[in-house]
């Protein structure tokens, strides 16, 4: 997974796969999510970031955990 964001258009971007998209929905709140030829998701952006409170200009801090999945 990756995370941009891109100041001047004030877009927080995650992409999950590097799978080109082919078809993108835009979710209340200014979230689009796009999908893959799969029809499952390879990216999701947030739009008006800043404004929002999910990235604060000049700041940023990111958390990944992975975790093994259950044995069942």
């Amino acid at each position: 997974m990756r995370i941009q964001y891109d100041s001047e258009a004030d877009v927080l971007l995650l992409v999950l796969r590097d799978d080109p998209p082919v078809d993108a929905i835009e979710e209340p709140g200014g979230v689009i999510v796009s999908y893959g030829e799969d029809k499952e998701p390879v990216s999701v952006e947030f739009l008006n970031a800043s404004i929002r409170k999910l990235i604060r200009p000049g700041e940023m801090s990111v958390t990944l955990e992975a975790k093994s999945p259950a044995v069942p």
